[in-house]
């Protein structure tokens, strides 16, 4: 078969129906009735219910939210740091002497009081030492004894060596004087001369006594300096062995080690049959003492504190507080140590609060959270800091208004401590504002107040809005 001819039209012909092809014009005719109708069924049976269910509002569900009310109360301006428990202080407990350990007082993580015993060394070969010590003070002390007694006798001497002088010199000169005498009387012829030697004789004699006698009283001081000397050195002798004495009861007194401070024993290095070396030659501890009651919690601020601190603490003492991991009550203490000089590595300064630890919640080497308080603000609006929220021109919080509809607020804020936030400004006492379901919430949208949630729970999803489904008839 041949294809059919194709049929050209052009504007003039498509203007008049009588020109166009029968077979088309009736097409097109047939095609337009059918559109006619379904236009007039549309208007007849779907236009006025889909206009009568347009004009029905759409009610948009309310959200749940969770809200707390502003307080105003008085609130502390402080602080707040990651702290290290210390021990108030701690000693490493060494041997000061040498032996085998007999006994050991104590059980690892003991408390015990000072002045405890703790440990036993071999007392035995110090007891030796100091007896024979106190035998050697003893003998010394004989020899000193005798020693004065030869002084005393020597002293004697001396006097009686005195007297004899002193009569010898008496008796010259007596004879010095007859001798004189009898020496006028030969030059007048009165006497013999054999009579005049005599008296001369004996004058000469008792002169020669005399330097005897002088002599003897020379010899006499010598010895009693040489007694005196005797007896200093036996007075030295018994003073070190005193000292020795003293000695050896220390070195006894050092087998029984006692607990220098009230504290907490640890692991215990050294068990009963070991022998112990005194500290200083290979020393090794036998325990280490930690003093917990009272502590210290040891934490650094930024130095550009440091006036701050300085100034309050001038004014007054600055309460601490520190609250242990897991537990909800914190312990409160007062600083008592500001470090001479700031940590040219971090930028920060070295604080110690000292805490009384009476129920001993503070432990050595934990971390706790610490919050200083520098002074307190009365009257301070005071809101949770999870109400806040953050858009472009600055930070805002949702409130909710009488109507249960939320409203923005924009509000200043003053600081941030932990979980509260000071507001100076956009926010009055007794105002609801959101803490939980901000990110459903618009300006002027309805909410539904619900207790929060506590920690781990999850949050109610709201329900989702449905769009209304057209009926058909």
């Amino acid at each position: 078969m041949k294809p059919p001819p194709l049929i050209r039209y052009d504007r003039r012909s498509m203007s008049t129906p009588s020109r166009w092809p029968g077979g088309l014009e009736r097409a097109l005719r047939a095609g337009l009735g059918l559109i006619a109708a379904g236009v007039l069924a549309v208007a007849l049976t779907g236009c006025p219910r889909n206009s009568a269910e347009s004009k029905q509002p759409t009610r948009t569900p309310a959200v749940p939210v969770a809200v707390a009310t502003v307080e105003q109360k008085t609130v502390s301006v402080g602080l707040q740091a990651i702290g290290t428990v210390e021990a108030y202080s701690v000693v490493s407990v060494k041997a000061q002497v040498g032996g085998e350990l007999v006994r050991v007082h104590f059980k690892e993580g003991q408390d015990v009081r000072k002045g405890d015993p703790l440990f036993t060394i071999d007392p035995r070969p110090f007891e030796a030492a100091l007896a024979q010590a106190e035998a050697n003070l003893a003998k010394d002390k004989g020899q000193i004894a005798q020693a004065r007694a030869a002084l005393d006798r020597d002293r004697a001497k001396v006097s009686q060596t005195q007297a004899a002088l002193a009569r010898d010199q008496a008796q010259a000169k007596n004879a010095e004087v007859e001798a004189k005498r009898y020496a006028e009387l030969l030059k007048r012829g009165l006497i013999a001369q054999e009579q005049a030697d005599q008296f001369q004789t004996t004058s000469d004699s008792l002169t020669h006594t005399l330097l005897a006698d002088q002599a003897d009283i020379k010899s006499a001081e010598e010895t009693v300096r040489a007694d005196e000397a005797v007896v200093k050195s036996a007075e030295q002798a018994v003073r070190a062995d005193e000292a020795a004495v003293d000695s050896a009861k220390l070195q006894l007194e050092y087998t029984s080690i006692r607990s220098p401070i009230d504290g907490r024993t640890g692991s215990l290095m050294l068990h009963e049959g070991n022998v112990v070396r005194a500290s200083g030659t290979n020393d090794s501890t036998l325990v280490v003492i930690n003093q917990i009651q009272p502590i210290y919690v040891s934490f650094t601020v930024p130095q550009q504190q440091l006036p701050i601190i300085k100034r309050y603490m001038a004014e007054g003492s600055l309460e601490v507080r520190a609250l242990p991991a897991g537990e909800s009550q914190p312990l409160r203490g007062v600083v008592t140590f500001v470090d001479n000089a700031v940590d040219q590595t971090t930028g920060t300064i070295r604080l110690k609060a000292t805490f009384a630890n009476q129920d001993k919640r503070l432990w050595p080497g934990q971390f706790v959270n610490v919050d200083m308080t520098l002074t307190t603000e009365p009257n301070a609006l005071v809101v949770p800091s999870a109400a806040l929220q953050t858009g472009q021109q600055g930070p805002y919080v949702f409130v909710v208004k009488d109507d249960s509809t939320a409203d923005v607020r924009r509000v200043t804020v003053k600081r941030t401590q932990g979980s509260d936030t000071v507001i100076a400004d956009g926010l009055k006492p007794g105002d609801s504002v959101v803490v939980d379901g901000q990110p459903r919430l618009v300006a002027g949208a309805r909410v539904e107040v619900r207790r929060p949630s506590r920690p781990g729970d999850a949050a109610p999803r709201a329900p989702v809005p449905t769009r209304p489904t057209p009926k058909t008839g």
